[in-house]
């Protein structure tokens, strides 16, 4: 049974992780530079995940709505300010400390995250316990290890096209958390 919760975790690492987003593709860009830039992108929006992780096991659902909401508002805010860094700059100016920095900062103040861990999350742990976290953070570790590598191989050819995908995503992401918080802060107003 608890192979059966591993692999279900791996599972629902990976599909977390995959989809297209604001941190795949700042990913993706920082990637174009190198695979470490990538990567440590990857590792600050994880390290966000445990956080999330040890204070979901420790808080479960304790955390009001009103203070979940000003993380839309933050979230929102970074995201279209990072869309346009990845559409200015040729290349980031970024060191790998700073990557990780904003994948932790992104993983933090990203509403969907939070919500996320609130929902799934605390139903996860208290459905399949702690059997389902290595697991889980393994599917993690093995996007974010394999997506950068794979982008720094073969998107040096689609480096366009991929800045380009990656401010869309930022901006639309950014403009939608931004707006979802207004009009949630404006309900309780």
């Amino acid at each position: 049974m608890n192979y059966l919760v591993t692999v279900f975790g791996l599972a629902l690492g990976l599909s977390l992780a995959a989809p297209p987003g604001p941190v795949n593709s700042v990913i993706a860009s920082e990637s174009l530079r190198s695979k470490i830039h990538g990567v440590s992108v990857g590792l600050g929006a994880m390290t966000a995940d445990f956080v999330f992780f040890l204070l979901t096991l420790i808080f479960g659902n304790f955390l009001p709505k009103d203070v979940r909401y000003a993380f839309y508002l933050i979230g929102g805010g970074l995201m279209i300010w990072l869309a346009f860094g990845v559409l200015k700059s040729s290349m980031s100016r970024r060191t790998p400390r700073a990557n990780y920095v904003t994948g932790l900062t992104m993983g933090l103040t990203n509403p969907f995250q939070i919500t996320w861990w609130l929902t799934s999350g605390l139903f996860m742990i208290q459905e399949f316990g702690l059997f389902v976290i290595p697991g889980f953070f393994g599917g993690i570790v093995i996007w974010i290890t394999l997506f950068p590598l794979t982008v720094n191989r073969y998107g040096k050819r689609l480096s366009r096209i991929i800045k380009i995908a990656s401010f869309v995503i930022l901006l639309l992401f950014g403009l939608y958390i931004l707006a979802e918080g207004i009009l949630l802060i404006a309900q309780i107003l």
